[in-house]
This record gives structure tokens, sequence and C-alpha cells, in this order.
């Protein structure tokens, strides 16, 4: 086994905690289980369990230092992601929700949340931050791999918690005017979650 039960231990009480506590993708799949319900936020949240730890393996394998070594690429990934969270909050705060005459409204699908994890500022500061704890230099590959499996079982159970505590709000929320006041909420708090972001400068 690539880590010793020591820190093995040390990084399931690191993925769960990360994974548990409030950050943009629990937010929005709040909204999700709220707005949509359980079932049909699934692969939203499988987006962000695999998604995430394909984002670990990428990151433990060298692309972290080489994001957080270069100006131009810490200034694009800053944007990118400033910009896209803005634009999720914009549609959540707008959102009229799943019965809509207009049918547009839809949860976010598998691949959308996968991709997400890439410009997620709580992402990338967990990644960089397991990357550098939970690897060991002298089994790369191995250490990495593990970690990262570890960490995508921990992780999914654990966001499947935000969207089922969601559909337990399905009820009080069923008049139009509370879910639209929930959905405002929803969406100020998903903007000012990149604040850290923009003013410490994590990538």
């Amino acid at each position: 086994m690539p880590l010793g039960p020591d820190a093995l231990i040390a990084l399931v009480v690191f993925a769960f905690v990360t994974s548990i506590t409030p950050g943009p993708n629990n937010l929005m799949l709040l909204a999700s289980g709220v707005n949509f319900g359980f079932r049909r936020s699934v692969p939203h949240m499988f987006g962000i369990g695999l998604g995430f730890a394909g984002m670990l393996a990428v990151v433990g394998l060298g692309l972290g230092a080489a994001i957080t070594a270069s100006p131009t690429a810490h200034l694009v990934l800053k944007t990118a992601s400033v910009g896209y969270m803005l634009f999720l909050a914009w549609k959540l705060a707008t959102a009229t929700g799943p019965d809509s005459s207009d049918g547009a409204a839809r949860p976010m699908r598998f691949v959308e949340a996968a991709l997400f994890q890439w410009i997620n500022p709580k992402a990338w500061a967990i990644a960089v931050t397991a990357t550098a704890v939970y690897t060991r230099p002298d089994a790369l590959l191995a250490s990495v791999v593990f970690m990262s499996a570890v960490y995508g079982a921990i992780n999914l159970p654990s966001v499947g918690v935000w969207a089922a505590f969601g559909v337990g709000l399905r009820g009080f929320l069923s008049a139009p005017s509370r879910l639209r006041a929930f959905n405002i909420a929803m969406a100020v708090l998903l903007a000012a979650s990149v604040l850290p972001f923009v003013f410490e400068g994590t990538p």
C-alpha cells in the first residue's frame, strides 16, 4: 500500500472534511436537490466525484506545480474560474424551476460537473494540498492513483448528502416565492465562494 496506516487515516479524514463542507460543488448540489430531486442530480454527483478524482491524479502528476509556477496560467485560471462561477450564479438566481413553461431548466450533466472541477477554486486548493501531503516522490504514480481512488470513494457519498438535504427542503420550498428566494440566496453564496480565490490568489 503506497500509504501507511496513519497516513491513510489522515487522508480519509481530510477527504471527508473537505468533501462535506460547503463549497461551489455542494451549494450547487443543494440547489439541484431542491429544484430537480435526488435521482436527476445523480449524474451531477458522479461528475463531481469522478471528475475531481481525475483532476487530483493529473495535478498530482505535475500539472499543479506547472500552473502555480506560471503567472500567466494562474491568471487565465483565475479569470476563467471567476467568470464561469458568476455565470452559474446568474443562471441559478434567474432559474424558474423544473416546471417552467420554457422547459430549459435542467440539472448539471455528468461531463459538465466533471469539467467544472478544473475551474473550481476549492477543488484546486484541495488538489494542491493533497498532492503535497499525501504523495510519495519515491512512489509517485502509485501514491497518486491510490490517493485519487480513496478521495473519489469518500467524495461521492459526501456530496450526495447535500443533494439529499436539498430533497428534504422541497416541501418547504414548494411555493414559487420561497423557491425563488432560495435560488437567489444560493446564487449569492456561490458568487461569494470565489472571493477567497480573487483576493488571496489561490490557483
